[in-house]
């Protein structure tokens, strides 16, 4: 059978609503479907049609009861240019919609009726209990004629679209039973694996859609992997033990479906003894089966078996012709739903995966600060987002403490996090001020797009000093728990989110004396449709004020201390998202415990701005380590020290300081006023100097320099010997 054929050229289009006429014909019952209801019952149903069929357009016509004619009332994939060809059909027609309404069944015609590469084109009827009430027709692509699964599918999405239109008439149904009400189940579970986004959603549809009009009590969802084994997707009606067992299983191994799978035909097997009887090496899989009735249905999408779909009872039962069908419809409708799903799954997965890569692994364990962190993604799994901290050591034992908001959802936002997260570490090793570092992100953000934005909150700790050193953009303001459990945050203006900001940026400053709990987070932990930032804040208070007892400054050791801290982060996330399933953002959440040095491990003296300098320093230094207990690091720091003041005294300018910490390092600093950057440059063999900072890079663990509003400073770290003093000494400060 064939239609004549016309040349359009035309692409297919997206998705067209199809305006149903007049209002007084859609009043009318059985005139046709009116209203934004009917029109998503058309374009779920056109779009599954299309979808199974690899059609390139697809079309539903409605019968006009006046005269017969069948009038467009939707398409998927229609090019406008074609929509006139199929505007309006005579009922007598050559046209696969209307030979569909006079068979009042399926019917396929060859050819290609608009010139777009078609092979033919499907129809089947929406059957009303008058009859035909119009026709849903899939024009495909694909070399001959659509298969009986495909046809069998066909039906159930027409069958479940006519039951949903109003004023149509549906056909009286004699039971519960009945393939009436099973396609319309099925135009349920059409609609259900739509919205399916992840592959347990889809096992979820299936058990909640399929399992009941059938009476089935038992689901089992595999799917097949390169090297020809079925994985569980997802089980409902089965023992953990059953499914555990049926996870990895080799398909050369696994009999009763290998046909299955190699031929893509379904088997339907009616009692155990008919099991056992023809596959009788599969008796250990029988003998732990609960069930007594299978439906074994290869699940086929692209083109191939992507894995097998088993509907279970467990009572012996007959399957009729029906059934059957309508079985293997609903194989292929959940094949194709599944393949989505796991093309999904994959790439959220990969999408988590950069997430949590781009976070630090473990937040690390300084003199100077202990750490632990929350990270909760948001509730919308289908998507990644830019939250970020980290927690940075910094010379001197001072910390660098950052966290950070990019907004929005997404790859492009997970990835910008990284940069940001890279360029803030990078940045802190340069050891820029909070305002100077903003100044460097703003402009790499700003040179991202006009759609990039991100808040952020940089922090530095200084444990001699006693003072954080911050600076806010567009971020919620840090909470500070104090060892007699007091709770404060301090009300400072934060300047505008990165990207929209004007510099300079504002630097602020609190003293954190002795030991402190430092609390920060992003607003997805404490904004929500019901409360605003400040009323989070406010809660955050109240819980770290319950929470916040002095317990947290007595920890025995670095171990105890993090423990401590992994409580308190689940004790605030309880409080403040108790069901993080309905968050609709990310949140961050990141407990730093801060500690001051102990003034005994801190020394220094004033040098002149003379060659004596150099002297004086060598001479403070053999004491002070001899007081400390480090002679044995004498010499080295006697050189150290010899170089960076001699340096200072002729290259640079007025006040020379020496100072040193004992820590888990020895560090000495060398202070002057001159802003000139230091740099190793290589001396060639007949140079009589040049060599003084490779001498220093050669002895200490690690050197720098690190720039005041006044000067800069030098300074070096070295390893402490075996069982050296690391903590408070033993005698005070030896005095200049």
């Amino acid at each position: 059978m064939t239609t004549g054929k016309t040349s359009s050229g035309s692409r297919p289009g997206p998705l067209t609503p199809v305006d149903p006429g007049a209002p007084s014909a859609a009043r009318s019952p059985g005139a046709g479907p009116a209203g934004n209801a009917e029109a998503l019952v058309f374009a779920l149903a056109l779009r599954q049609a299309r979808t199974c069929l690899g059609g390139l357009e697809a079309l539903a016509h409605w019968r006009e009861p006046a005269d017969g004619r069948l009038r467009l009332v939707a398409s998927d994939g229609l090019a406008p240019a074609d929509a006139e060809v199929w505007a309006r059909l005579r009922g007598e027609q050559d046209a696969a919609p209307a030979y569909a309404v006079r068979r009042g069944g399926y019917v396929w015609v060859d050819g290609d009726a608009l010139g777009i590469g078609a092979s033919g084109a499907a129809a089947v009827p929406f059957l009303g209990a008058d009859g035909p009430a119009g026709a849903l027709s899939v024009l495909t692509g694909a070399a001959g004629e659509p298969d009986e699964m495909q046809r069998s599918f066909l039906r159930a999405i027409a069958a479940w679209a006519a039951a949903h239109v109003r004023g149509v008439p549906q056909p009286c149904a004699p039971g519960p039973g009945s393939m009436v009400e099973r396609s319309a189940l099925m135009g349920e579970l059409t609609a259900a694996l739509a919205e399916a986004v992840t592959a347990q959603d889809v096992v979820r549809a299936v058990a909640d859609h399929v399992m009941p009009p059938f009476g089935a009590d038992g689901l089992l969802v595999q799917v097949r992997d390169e090297d020809d084994r079925l994985y569980a997707v997802g089980s409902a009606g089965y023992p953990q033990e059953f499914t555990r067992m049926m996870d990895g299983f080799p398909l050369s191994d696994y009999v009763t479906v290998h046909d299955v799978v190699r031929t893509r035909t379904p088997r339907f097997i009616e009692s155990k003894a008919e099991y056992n009887r023809l596959y009788p090496s599969m008796g250990q899989v029988s003998a732990r089966s609960p069930k007594e009735a299978w439906a074994f249905l290869p699940m086929i999408a692209s083109g191939r078996t992507i894995g097998l779909c088993t509907v279970s009872f467990s009572e012996p039962r007959p399957f009729s012709d029906d059934e059957r069908t309508l079985l293997t419809a609903l194989s292929g409708l959940v094949g194709q739903a599944l393949e989505r799903a796991r093309l999904y799954d994959m790439e959220h997965a990969r999408a988590r995966e950069l997430q949590r890569g781009l976070l630090p692994s473990a937040l690390p364990r300084l003199p100077a600060a202990c750490a632990a962190a929350r990270y909760l993604p948001a509730a919308r799994e289908e998507e990644v987002g830019g939250d970020w901290y980290d927690v940075i050591p910094l010379s001197a034992d001072r910390v660098a403490i950052v966290i950070g908001d990019v907004m929005g959802h997404g790859i492009a936002e997970a990835a910008t996090m990284g940069r940001l997260r890279t360029a803030v570490s990078t940045l802190a090793d340069l050891d820029m001020p909070p305002d100077e570092l903003f100044d460097r992100l703003n402009d790499l953000v700003s040179d991202l797009g006009d759609d990039f934005y991100a808040t952020c909150l940089y922090a530095v700790f200084d444990p001699v000093a006693g003072t954080l050193c911050y600076a806010l953009a567009g971020h919620p303001r840090p909470v500070v728990v104090r060892s007699d459990g007091t709770v404060h945050s301090p009300v400072v203006d934060a300047d505008p989110p990165l990207g929209a900001a004007q510099p300079p940026f504002e630097t602020h400053w609190l003293r954190l004396p002795g030991e402190s709990l430092l609390v920060l987070c992003t607003d997805g932990l404490i904004e929500s449709p019901t409360q605003d930032v400040e009323q989070g804040l406010a809660r955050l208070r109240q819980v770290l004020a319950r929470a916040g007892s002095p317990a947290y400054f007595k920890a025995a050791d670095e171990d105890d201390d993090v423990r401590h801290l992994e409580e308190l982060c689940d004790t605030v996330v309880s409080a403040l998202l108790p069901d993080s399933r309905q968050t609709n953002d990310d949140a961050g959440l990141l407990v730093v415990h801060t500690r001051c040095a102990d003034p005994r491990d801190v020394a220094g003296c004033d040098l002149p701005e003379d060659p004596r300098a150099a002297g004086q320093a060598r001479q403070y230094i053999r004491a002070q380590l001899a007081a400390w207990g480090l002679a044995d690091l004498a010499l080295t720091t006697e050189l150290l020290v010899s170089e960076l003041v001699g340096n200072a005294v002729r290259h640079a300018k007025g006040p020379v300081r020496l100072r040193l910490l004992r820590s888990r390092t020895l560090v000495c600093e060398v202070y002057d006023g001159s802003l000139n950057t230091p740099r190793i440059r290589r001396a060639d063999y007949t140079d009589e100097g040049g060599r003084g900072l490779q001498l220093v890079a050669a002895l200490s663990r690690r050197w720098g320099a690190r720039y005041l509003h006044d000067g800069k400073c030098i300074w070096t770290e070295q390893e402490l010997p075996d069982g050296g003093p690391r903590g408070a000494g033993s005698a005070a400060p030896h005095a200049a």
